[in-house]
């Protein structure tokens, strides 16, 4: 079997938000490289056709696999709740995706047995979360919110803005009535809003942050197949997106917390 370890992870997302899985990799694994695609120019992904972002998905994951990678990663939880067989059936690699991540810290996390899940329409429609609780614990009852709003919040850089709290405040009201004591946040842009909604959830309420969980997933799943880089050397970050790169690094910053390096304009 050819030694993977020096491959670098790729990651994917429908825009920015799949950095949030990346800074959390960053963390964990610092040593690994990684290769990153954000679908800027067809962003967002939640209003559209399972057809078109199954297709989407497809050459994404074509365009990764050129890159060498050991593994894939899907960072949108609106691709993983709908396209997830499609990168499997593509995919020669092990790949891990942020729903199945989330919904594994849930399960072991949750004392009450009532989970809140809160994410995009698309992902809320799909129930993908609440299967893939269910998948290990059927007996846990999973309440979910759609939160349209937070998205767009998050990229203007209203994290800890009033209007931000005050949306917060209504979209959670009715999750928060069913006694939940776990909250998924089911959308790779919302461990931005993570202090804003632990302070409107209040301290009794545990939230998943579906980046970190991703990243310990890796983690383990590396390890036990022998594939984690072993050699202490500076790892290689590339970024590629489809559109707006400028944009993208401005703002993408703000995710990652730290510098992105060059990003690169790149036709699928």
């Amino acid at each position: 079997m050819p030694d993977l370890s020096r491959h670098a992870i790729g990651v994917f997302d429908s825009g920015l938000g799949g950095l949030t899985v990346v800074r959390s990799l960053m963390e964990r694994l610092p040593f690994e490289s990684i290769v990153y695609f954000g679908d800027t120019a067809r962003v967002p992904y939640g209003i559209k056709s399972v057809e078109t972002i199954n297709r989407y998905a497809a050459e994404i994951t074509s365009f990764l696999l050129k890159h060498d990678v050991k593994m894939l990663i899907i960072a949108c939880n609106t691709m993983a709740a709908v396209a997830d067989k499609t990168v499997k059936d593509l995919s020669p690699v092990p790949v891990l995706d942020v729903i199945d991540a989330g919904a594994q810290t849930a399960v072991a996390q949750t004392k009450s047995k009532n989970v809140g899940v809160i994410g995009t329409p698309a992902t809320v429609n799909s129930n993908v979360y609440a299967r893939a609780i269910h998948a290990y614990d059927s007996g846990i009852r999973v309440f979910s919110q759609a939160c349209p709003l937070f998205v767009p919040l998050v990229e203007e850089g209203w994290l800890d803005h009033e209007v931000t709290r005050l949306t917060a405040q209504e979209y959670l009201r009715p999750v928060l009535a069913e006694h939940i004591d776990t909250l998924v946040l089911g959308c790779t842009h919302y461990p931005l809003l993570k202090p804003l909604l632990q302070e409107v959830s209040g301290p009794g309420i545990k939230l998943v942050d579906s980046a970190e969980a991703m990243a310990e997933r890796t983690a383990r799943l590396l390890s036990e197949r022998g594939m984690e880089n072993t050699h202490r050397e500076l790892p290689d970050y590339r970024f590629y997106v489809s559109d707006m790169p400028y944009r993208f690094q401005t703002i993408g910053e703000r995710f990652l917390g730290r510098t992105l390096g060059h990003t690169e304009l790149a036709k699928i």
